[in-house]
């Protein structure tokens, strides 16, 4: 007798810092019309107020918060160790069917319930793409622990099959894996009356995404860069000024989607980006958009955004140059980024988990 179609009750760890917070909202939310109840504990720093609008507004979420360092953060063992005890306290408080985790390293405790894990990045690959070398001996500790914790999970989920197959040439290998794309909901964004700027979203100074590098030919564009996100640089604590260059600082989700909606092109040249949901969102608010040429984007996007070395400037500032002067290429890459969107929904996204969730369960029922 098949008891549990789908799970009723899962526990979902999430980081509040960067994208993995978006995914896990978008998810849960879209998980509710299947029933499912998530009980959501958070780490890395406290939620800041539009976060915490965001959970009270989602019927299916109940949020367990923390400030337990994260594993990717410096020395941050001790922490780990304690937020792995509050995850199994947690655990026999709200008893879930299942366990989602968005880190790594705690999949190697002591469930006693199917674990599924997501490897939305890491430290070792992100190293190699960003510093192109091997990542330093201080990092061995995190690679064994990631490794214990992945191959100890029941599934591994990757958001591209690039990062799955770093992640299984890192730490593989897994008893069982699957690609299941990131997604978002198409209703908070507009594909509104395009106007004359170029567009990007994130830190500054973040080596990863490597928009310092927009900022600094920036000057040589022929339409203004409006930058949202953090413009000061950690170190010196300065907003740097830069010709043609506008920082708007952070903004609110209603104001991002509003800036999207008026942009005629998105840039992020990143050196490594495993999914990038901020290009999602502006390919569904019908941006043209150009990436760093990675595995990963090339993987989600196809023929649907223009291509850069994000080491060459100089091919970031002709490729941007080249769309601001043909208003037709503009436009088909817009269409197509809308079109190719369309692809990364979260329903989708949804139900590609859930099918992952009954797999699971089911095999509880049979052991």
């Amino acid at each position: 007798m098949e008891t549990h179609h789908h799970p009723s009750k899962i526990l979902m760890t999430a980081d509040t810092v960067g994208g993995v917070w978006t995914y896990a909202l978008e998810l849960i939310r879209a998980l509710a019309p299947y029933g499912t109840k998530v009980a959501l504990a958070t780490m890395g720093e406290p939620l800041n107020e539009e976060q915490r609008r965001e959970t009270e507004v989602i019927d299916n979420l109940t949020l367990y918060e923390s400030n337990y360092k994260l594993e990717w953060m410096d020395n941050p063992w001790e922490d780990v160790e304690k937020a792995g005890e509050w995850l199994l306290q947690l655990r026999d408080e709200v008893q879930p069917d299942l366990i989602h985790l968005n880190s790594m390293v705690h999949a190697s405790l002591d469930w006693g319930k199917p674990v599924m894990v997501v490897v939305h990045s890491c430290v070792m690959s992100w190293w190699k793409a960003v510093k192109d070398e091997d990542a330093p001996k201080q990092w061995n500790k995190y690679k064994e622990l990631v490794a214990k914790g992945l191959q100890a999970a029941d599934f591994v989920v990757a958001p591209t099959q690039a990062m799955m197959h770093q992640a299984e040439e890192l730490y593989g290998p897994f008893k069982q894996q699957a690609v299941i794309y990131n997604g978002r909901g198409q209703h908070n964004f507009q594909f509104g009356r395009k106007e004359p700027f170029v567009f990007s979203l994130g830190r500054v100074w973040d080596e990863a995404k490597n928009i310092s590098m927009l900022a600094h030919i920036a000057s040589d564009l022929q339409w203004p860069v409006y930058i949202a996100g953090e413009g000061k640089h950690p170190a010196t604590g300065k907003n740097v000024e830069l010709e043609n260059v506008h920082f708007l600082g952070h903004l609110t989700n209603k104001e991002v989607s509003d800036w999207l909606s008026r942009a005629s092109i998105y840039v992020l040249p990143a050196k490594y980006e495993p999914f990038g949901l901020t290009i999602l969102e502006a390919a569904m608010s019908g941006c043209a958009l150009v990436v760093g040429k990675t595995e990963s984007q090339a993987e989600i996007w196809g023929n649907a955004a223009k291509y850069v070395d994000p080491n060459s400037a100089d091919d970031l500032r002709d490729c941007i140059n080249n769309l601001i002067e043909d208003e037709f290429c503009r436009n088909i890459m817009a269409c197509r980024s809308v079109k190719r969107s369309h692809g990364y929904t979260a329903d989708q996204m949804a139900q590609d988990y859930s099918h992952i969730y009954k797999q699971l369960l089911k095999a509880v029922v049979t052991v």
